[in-house]
């Protein structure tokens, strides 16, 4: 694999410590939309009370409220802000299928921004309900990791096995930090990290590739949430396109993604027609979630959209001839 990311080592070590500290004492947050987030802390301005309010609900918090030797390991890993006499973390922590994944800090406004929130939660949803247990998957492939849920989701689906082999790959160097903080977190080993326009440093096929990537307009083009044109579809399309070139046969992609709907029509499965047709395969086009990011149909960009739809494709390449014997003779011992 063409690994070109060298991570910041001191950084990883201290945000596993932290989450293996929370995991410790029985630390959970769940992640809601930035809208949801936004009318939870417009209730209170008050300093953090738990470490939900630390580590989930970023809210600002005293030096107190935090064991010191766990302070002093933030502010060694330059992860704490100073604001007014309080602190405030640059991290979020939330958890996901028994695991905790460490993100970017509310609001997440950074060019370099990592998300983690409800789209994480069905996209893993869709990966668990897809699966199972396959020794032909050896290769696994997330783009646009951001943190990792969609590979780290994936592996521990299909058993565990620590001989398959995930590359992470995104464009983002602190999505890839977090990406492997997480797997370390979740007890996912073999794993790759390359920094890559989606297959553009990813070398080989892969017999399965799971993909998340943005699919909003987002004007300050934040690698997390911009889908580029096509009301954000661009980028979902190109994943399709370039993923079905690099599958394995038999290989599987799983895309979840947002869908701009425009007089009653899927803009996004419009344009992905075409690519599907061009290939032999099996799919399965499902509208998850009608209504999703509702407040972005404010912005002009989006004044002809009725609504985005959160919606998951997944496709499978066939068999070589050999391997459709292999599989019928499989599929006749077991009946």
């Amino acid at each position: 694999m063409d690994v070109e990311v060298i991570g910041n080592e001191d950084l990883e070590l201290a945000l596993v410590q932290l989450a293996k500290w929370l995991e410790e004492i029985g630390y959970s947050f769940v992640t809601v939309t930035p809208a949801t987030h936004e009318r939870v802390l417009a209730r209170s301005n008050e300093p953090a009370h738990s470490l939900s309010d630390v580590f989930g609900w970023s809210r600002p918090f005293s030096r107190s409220l935090l064991l010191p030797h766990i302070t002093a390991l933030l502010e060694s890993a330059e992860l704490l802000d100073h604001c007014d006499g309080l602190l405030r973390s640059r991290i979020r922590v939330s958890s996901l299928g028994g695991s905790l994944y460490v993100h970017s800090s509310y609001p997440t406004r950074a060019a370099d921004a990592v998300f983690f929130g409800p789209d994480t939660y069905r996209f893993a949803a869709l990966i668990k309900r897809t699966l199972h247990a396959r020794a032909a998957i050896g290769h696994i492939v997330d783009i646009g990791c951001g943190a990792g849920a969609g590979g780290i989701t994936a592996v521990k689906a299909l058993d565990g096995s620590q001989r398959r082999h995930i590359t992470m790959a995104d464009i983002n160097p602190m999505a890839l930090l977090y990406a492997r903080v997480n797997a370390r977190l979740a007890n996912v080993c073999n794993i790759t990290t390359a920094l890559s326009d989606v297959f553009e440093n990813v070398s080989g096929r892969a017999d399965l590739i799971v993909a998340n990537p943005p699919y909003l307009v987002d004007a300050a083009r934040r690698a997390y949430r911009h889908g580029g044109g096509n009301l954000g579809s661009e980028l979902s399309v190109r994943v399709v396109r370039e993923a079905l070139a690099r599958l394995t046969p038999g290989g599987t992609l799983i895309l979840y993604t947002g869908a701009p709907v425009v007089a009653g029509v899927d803009k996004f499965r419009e344009a992905i027609a075409s690519v599907i047709s061009d290939n032999v395969i099996d799919v399965s086009y499902e509208e998850i979630d009608p209504d999703v990011f509702g407040e972005e149909l404010e912005n002009v960009a989006y004044s002809g959209v009725d609504r985005i739809a959160a919606v998951a494709l997944v496709a499978r390449m066939p068999l070589t001839e050999s391997e459709q014997s292999v599989d019928a003779a499989t599929s006749a011992m077991l009946e």
